[in-house]
């Protein structure tokens, strides 16, 4: 028979927005069912964010045995061990685990079910043996590779990112299918870990930011060998003893084809809604996802969506932002309002490009001609000249009364520096705020208060100012 179980709140999906709803609704004494088929701290913990940042930092360590020579270092030149940065993978993996274990948030008061979830109306949710009747849903599915429809792949061995980070040897010879930021993230990382790498894009690289900050992470990738054809469609791929052969047709090349030892589809993510019985619960979706509300809430009050699941920004972070919001409401009832202009994202590559609020595009057809663009180069800022990391460049995105818009940026710690840019944009400061901050020096962080001085340029020509200065002079 099947237990029945009435919590106040029952979470599906125990990745960074299920967890950090189950955690903040524990923490407030509420009662609450989560429910996860698979692994405890999702896509993230285990195939996406933490083990491809850790093979990147690899990759970065490598690299550092060559970047030692300007600094008049001579390295010994050894060869990477593959495995050791695998095994540096399942290490960090290992080490973030118990904070998402089952024993942890059941340590927290949360009932955790290693079942699937499944709706079988629109109150109630089957998992295993057990019926939960809630309150309140929130699902939190995330999303998985989306799977592009060439021919002959399904024939083939090809990776994703739930088994890239299996490898114990490095490809010979990697092409990856897809030049976003999981796909360049991945070509520098391997490259720099010994493999040949060729990226295959359709359109262009990294196309969702600052087409010109973008092309200088593509520069960097190609300027350490990793091979990018943009406006290239793979047609076909067949496997040819222990290789796999590709075939595509580039814009610019025509039909080429490459004998590849390892494959990667890197070309998005589609929503993780199969087999949760939606239509049951009358939640309505989409092939982008569930479909929600500016308060996350489904088509069923009762039933929330949250991170990749709910069909917007597919970022760990945003999960996380979605779970802050619907906790206000659930448990409090209070006002809670997506606001994607305030979205950072940055991929991990080295230069890191990272972005802001709205781009130059969004900005200029909210307010055409009131917009400005201020910018600060990396070679002009002394601590970037220290560590020679003079290649990169950072974009301030201006609006009426200097309020700042959005913010573009290529370059070292570019991350960290979003980091700055995403508070001024929520506090909605100005460049009066960021040209009037003490920055601590010599620091990345200075190339945010120059580009904003860069703001009031043109206040000694002003003929305002001048004769406002003249008369204050001859009041002594």
């Amino acid at each position: 028979m099947s237990s029945r179980l009435t919590p106040d709140i029952c979470v599906i999906g125990a990745g960074s927005g299920g967890l950090s709803v189950a955690a903040a609704a524990a923490a407030f004494g509420v009662e609450v069912v989560l429910i996860e088929k698979g692994l405890m701290g999702g896509d993230c913990l285990n195939y996406g964010c933490v083990p491809s940042k850790a093979l990147l930092s690899a990759g970065k360590a490598a690299r550092s045995l060559d970047a030692a020579r300007h600094f008049g270092l001579e390295s010994a030149g050894g060869s990477v061990e593959f495995a050791k940065a695998n095994d540096h993978v399942r290490n960090v993996i290992a080490a973030i685990a118990p904070h998402d274990s089952i024993e942890r948030f059941e340590g927290l008061g949360v009932t955790v079910l290693q079942e699937t979830a499944e709706f079988i109306g629109p109150d109630r949710v089957e998992a295993g043996d057990h019926v939960i009747e809630a309150r309140r849903f929130v699902v939190a599915t995330g999303s998985s590779a989306a799977i592009p429809p060439i021919d002959g792949l399904t024939d083939v061995p090809y990776l994703t990112n739930e088994t890239l980070f299996e490898l114990r040897d490095a490809p010979e010879h990697l092409v990856i299918v897809g030049g976003g930021p999981i796909g360049l993230e991945m070509a520098q990382a391997h490259r720099r870990l010994g493999s040949r790498v060729t990226v295959l894009e359709a359109l262009k690289p990294l196309g969702q930011d600052d087409p010109d900050l973008a092309a200088i992470v593509v520069q960097q990738l190609a300027a350490e060998g990793v091979e990018i054809l943009t406006g290239t469609a793979v047609t076909s791929v067949a496997r040819d003893g222990d290789d796999i052969i590709v075939r595509w047709t580039s814009d610019a090349a025509g039909p080429g084809e490459a004998r590849a030892s390892h494959l990667l589809i890197a070309t998005g993510r589609t929503a993780n809604v199969d087999g949760l019985g939606l239509e049951a619960a009358g939640i309505d979706h989409d092939r982008r996802g569930i479909k929600v509300g500016a308060d996350l809430r489904t088509t069923n009050r009762r039933v929330y969506a949250v991170g990749d699941v709910a069909g917007g920004p597919q970022f760990t972070h945003i999960a996380g932002y979605h779970a802050g919001l619907v906790i206000r409401a659930i448990l409090f009832r209070l006002p809670a309002k997506e606001n994607r202009d305030l979205v950072p994202w940055v991929t991990y590559t080295s230069p890191e490009l990272g972005h802001v609020g709205l781009t130059e595009a969004e900005a200029r057809r909210r307010h055409g001609a009131r917009v400005k663009i201020l910018s600060a180069e990396y070679a002009g800022n002394d601590r970037a000249q220290t560590e020679n990391l003079t290649t990169g460049k950072l974009k301030l995105i201006v609006g009426p009364r200097g309020r700042l818009l959005g913010a573009d940026i290529v370059g070292a710690q570019a991350g960290e520096i979003v980091n700055l840019l995403s508070l001024a944009l929520s506090k909605k400061l100005a460049m009066k705020d960021l040209a009037g901050f003490i920055a601590p020096y010599p620091t990345l962080g200075e190339l945010v208060r120059r580009a904003a001085i860069s703001y009031y340029a043109d206040a000694p020509r002003s003929p305002w100012v001048r004769r406002l200065l003249k008369l204050l002079r001859k009041l002594g």
